[in-house]
């Protein structure tokens, strides 16, 4: 699993609470997951990402525009199996 945490390079503090409560929930749920911090406009411009910070799962925008509480995080990551599982039901 990747998760990536966008934001703009004059904003970081939106940065890091996302990334603290990131971390909190894969340790919560003992999870390995590659966790990747950008500070890039070109970036969140190329993802259609407009308000910072933003938290991508698996390339998926999952919130933008307000920093995401833990329980919120563990909801997209125990979710994410079960949204594999539709997508690949359509294709």
């Amino acid at each position: 699993m990747r998760i990536d945490i966008l934001c703009k390079p004059d904003h970081p503090d939106g940065c890091q609470v996302t990334a603290q409560n990131v971390r909190a929930a894969l340790n919560l749920l003992g999870v390995q997951a590659e966790v990747h911090q950008f500070s890039d406009t070109r970036k969140m411009i190329d993802n259609r990402i407009y308000v910072e910070p933003a938290l991508l799962i698996d390339d998926q925008v999952r919130i933008a525009g307000r920093v995401p509480e833990v329980g919120e995080i563990i909801n997209f990551i125990v979710e994410r199996p079960r949204y594999l599982q539709e997508v690949a039901a359509v294709a």
